[in-house]
């Protein structure tokens, strides 16, 4: 392949709700750019896109994948992303480095929540936007009603380009709305049509169209509008012009029909990516951080290399290969860059262009570009690669936060190590997927976006580095707290020969509000103790507020004073007073009312409207508090309080509630206190757990 000037690059995100038809999309461009000789499929994992073999397993995408044909003089980046929003991350970091996304919708299924979300999120980075209505060849469509439909949502200036004669089975003729032509495709996947007049009622249908995509396009420039009103139309050629500038601005979003099954209507898409779609050079400045952390604007034209790393896959054949776009100048083979993240030199090695596993060693790269480089040393995603005299990072995508956890258990002994090393690859990865070591409960939690996400991040830790684990419902974090006064007057007496060992603890306990902490204080007068052994009650005392007493859980919001004691001038030691303010606070405690705290989390849902009724029973079921409803677009979001215990694997029964159109995010809001049947149930589960010795690892 040829080096193609940032004029002359079109870098494409294909993004959208799951099974929509992406990645047969995708297959058939590359297929009419000539990349490859027959459509693969999706149920046979013979599609360029999806090859990794858990992909091929599920019959779903998992992870983007890097594209590349050449169209009209163009060579178009395609990034195919998955849909199912267990993996929305990749489509975000993917819309991060594209100039244009390409929202698919099928037909049958019209606007999912996977649309909204990756919308909004080519919202936020200013992408221009084309939507393909996918699938026409399917039973029981209605076009009309779904542009309807998406008009409604994404507004008035959706304009089709095309439009199918008929939908349904076999569908194989689409009209050209500029070029008024009927084409009549070969269902053999490679493409190929013919083109004749339009007539009759399709005819008229496109005319239509034509005279709405005029107007809209008139109207997002004053110059031809003006022109518009006079003549009372656009010539060819200033139409042309006119939607590349309205597409630019975003005053129109272009519609197109296809199905991607047969290939039936993409190379209109792709004459359209070529000729209307913006290029690198349409941006001709970006932003970034200097090295004090100061904004500055840096031009696609600079000399110096700018390039951001949106993605890092480990590939059994190659390592850890990085995904990047080069923002500004030149990429050559050798070259020293400086990794503003890591603050470190890094040297460029072999680098590819990709179609799926199919690479092609490059030894330079145009500004604008994308492509693949192996063997970094210290890169992951996110982080930007420049000069080092004048070092600058790049905004990295803002992730959305897990909503689904499971505690990881080794059933077999000693390979702490290799899990570790596991879960720290798959993190740099994948920042999406979280973990940590819970040192309170002893276990290793790990988060991800999904019931589905989580298992595939599981799926690789047991095949890459071969340990056997299981996934089983995180402890949760319980408080032990008091709601009443308690006092004790402990004595530690020990004598076994030689010296001995003497402390008596006086203590008063108390509540404090809640979220205030443990609060440790003496009111010692006298000489009864000496003040030095101050330290050592509190320290007794800190021992068991951190091991818990009613259920193995930390003591918090309680006020301690230590107010007197006796001594021995000899027994007396740090030991023997930290033993007697141990047990001293424990015996007050007892006395104080006491009682278990359990985690209260927010939560926000997004639902279609017609799952309310569902969704909201459930919550009740889930001992849920209300705490407001919104409507944004298409769909109600609702606010909650919701204990955290009645959250494992919430993910999972939302979108089951709603047919995979809900979504929720969650974080911790507060501790309340725990009714006292579930508090005994988890007294009682707290002592057959320790009594079974079966704590997680």
């Amino acid at each position: 392949m040829k080096t193609y000037q940032p004029a002359e690059i079109r870098n494409v995100a294909i993004v959208g709700h799951a099974s929509g038809g992406k990645t047969m999309l995708s297959e058939c461009m590359l297929a009419c750019g000539g990349v490859i000789n027959r459509l693969g499929s999706i149920a046979n994992g013979t599609t360029v896109s999806d090859y990794h073999e858990d992909e091929q397993h599920r019959h779903i995408s998992i992870h983007s994948s890097l594209l590349h044909t050449e169209w009209l003089g163009r060579k178009i980046n395609l990034i195919d992303t998955p849909g199912y929003l267990d993996f929305i991350s990749e489509s975000m970091s993917s819309l991060r480095v594209c100039d244009l996304a390409i929202s698919v919708i099928h037909a049958q299924h019209g606007i999912g929540v996977g649309t909204e979300q990756t919308w909004e999120c080519a919202v936020k980075y200013d992408l221009p936007k084309v939507i393909v209505i996918n699938a026409i060849d399917k039973e029981n469509i209605d076009l009309e009603a779904l542009l309807i439909q998406i008009r409604g949502r994404f507004g008035e200036h959706v304009l089709p380009l095309t439009w199918p004669v008929k939908t349904g089975p076999g569908a194989s003729q689409i009209v050209d709305v500029f070029s008024a032509e009927v084409l009549t495709y070969v269902l053999d996947g490679t493409g190929k049509c013919q083109a004749a007049p339009a007539t009759g009622a399709i005819k008229d249908k496109a005319a239509e169209f034509l005279q709405k995509a005029t107007e809209d396009v008139a109207e997002a420039d004053d110059a031809l509008l003006e022109k518009f009103f006079e003549s009372g139309g656009l010539s060819p050629e200033e139409l042309k012009t006119g939607l590349r500038n309205a597409l630019s601005k975003h005053a129109v979003i272009p519609l197109f029909v296809t199905a991607s099954e047969t290939n039936v209507g993409v190379n209109r898409l792709l004459d359209f990516l070529a000729e209307y779609a913006p290029s690198p050079v349409d941006h001709p400045k970006f932003h970034a951080l200097d090295a004090e952390g100061e904004e500055v604007e840096l031009a696609s034209a600079n000399h110096e290399p700018v390039l951001y790393v949106f993605k890092t896959i480990s590939e059994p054949q190659f390592g850890d290969m990085s995904y990047f776009r080069l923002w500004s100048g030149e990429l050559h083979l050798g070259l020293d860059l400086y990794n503003s993240t890591r603050k470190a030199s890094e040297r460029i090695g072999q680098f590819f262009q990709l179609n799926g596993k199919n690479r092609i060693a490059v030894n330079s790269l145009a500004a604008g570009d994308l492509g693949a480089l192996v063997k970094l040393k210290i890169t992951s995603t996110g982080h930007t690669l420049c000069h080092a005299k004048h070092p600058v990072s790049l905004p990295p995508v803002v992730y959305p936060k897990p909503n689904i956890h499971a505690a990881l258990k080794l059933t077999v002994k000693g390979e702490e190590d290799k899990v570790a090393q596991g879960l720290a690859a798959l993190h740099a990865e994948d920042p999406t997927f979280l973990y940590h070591v819970d040192g309170e409960l002893h276990q290793t939690v790990i988060s991800a976006q999904g019931g589905l996400h989580l298992e595939v991040v599981a799926d690789r830790l047991r095949k890459r580095y071969k340990v056997d684990i299981e996934l089983t419902e995180p402890l949760i974090p319980y408080r032990e707290a008091i709601k009443g006064r308690g006092e004790s007057k402990y004595r530690h007496k020990k004598q076994t020969g030689g010296a001995g060992q003497f402390a008596e603890v006086w203590m008063r306990i108390e509540p404090k509000p809640r979220d205030t902490g443990m609060e440790f204080i003496h009111s010692l007068s006298g000489q009864n103790v000496d003040r030095v052994f101050v330290p050592s009650v509190e320290k007794g005392v800190q021992k068991a507020c951190t091991e818990g007493i009613l259920a193995g859980y930390r003591v918090v919001d309680v006020k301690i004073d230590f107010y007197d004691g006796k001594m021995h001038p000899v027994d007396s030691k740090d030991i023997a007073f930290q033993i007697a303010g141990y047990f001293a606070f424990k015996e007050a405690f007892a006395q104080a009312k006491p009682c278990l705290l359990e985690p209260i989390n927010n939560i926000e849902i997004r639902i279609p409207d017609d799952c309310m009724g569902k969704v909201m029973g459930d919550l009740s079921s889930r001992r849920g508090k209300i705490q407001g409803m919104d409507t944004e677009g298409t769909m109600q979001v609702i606010r909650a309080q919701v204990p955290q215990k009645e959250l494992y694997r919430y993910s999972t029964t939302i979108r089951s509630l709603t047919g995979g159109r809900g979504i929720h995010s969650e974080e911790f809001s507060h501790y309340e206190e725990m009714q006292r049947d579930m508090e005994q149930k988890v007294i009682e589960d707290s002592k057959h757990r320790k009594k079974d010795h079966k704590e997680p690892e």
